[in-house]
């Protein structure tokens, strides 16, 4: 008589498949040292290449400059891209380095969201179409994480990190845009597709 319900045999036959798939998964996530590290042994930073998250940062030209903001105490952030992608946002990719003589933390430069994890980040940053007159905020992720650069800390006199945020695109004939993040002066740029 049939019951309706898988067996005991059928079941556990599923349940060896399905473990199968997620070690078959898993074991390509590493990358190419395996383990999850670079290749090299170390582990992966978090500003080391885009992710499904967009907590990581895609590599920017840093023979390229479109726009600099001097900031106080010496930080300096050289944007070297502004990418309109076909998805409907753009993303910015610069470098922030630290020309003084104290540690900085971009605490400062964070929204005033309470549910963000990394209290370090750019998440408060902006685009702004001035003839337009709209502000763009940060993009976020499904659980409300910034697609931005994160645990932007500890940076060190003389030390340099690569930046990132994605933004909701503006209409595709705005080409020029501020770029601000707060406590800094706003930097123009233009969008390339």
């Amino acid at each position: 008589m049939s019951t309706g319900r898988p067996s005991k045999a059928t079941r556990r036959v599923a349940a060896a498949a399905i473990a199968a798939g997620l070690a078959l998964v898993m074991s390509g996530c590493g990358g190419e040292g395996g383990g999850g590290s670079g290749g090299d042994g170390k582990p992966p930073t978090r500003a080391a290449a885009p992710k499904d998250t967009g907590r990581g940062a895609p590599a920017a030209d840093a023979k390229e400059a479109i726009g600099e903001v001097k900031g106080p105490d010496g930080v300096v952030v050289t944007l070297h891209s502004a990418v309109r992608d076909t998805g409907g946002f753009v993303t910015i990719s610069g470098t922030v380095t630290n020309n003084g003589t104290k540690i900085f933390n971009a605490i400062n430069w964070r929204s005033n969201e309470t549910g963000m994890r990394s209290r370090s980040s750019v998440s408060g940053a902006t685009l702004v179409d001035k003839a337009g007159k709209k502000r763009y905020l940060v993009l976020r992720d499904t659980e409300g994480e910034c697609l931005c650069t994160t645990g932007l800390s500890g940076l060190k006199p003389g030390e340099s990190r690569p930046l990132f945020a994605q933004f909701p695109a503006p209409p595709e004939k705005v080409t020029e845009v501020d770029f601000q993040l707060p406590t800094m002066p706003p930097a123009t740029v233009s969008i390339s597709d």
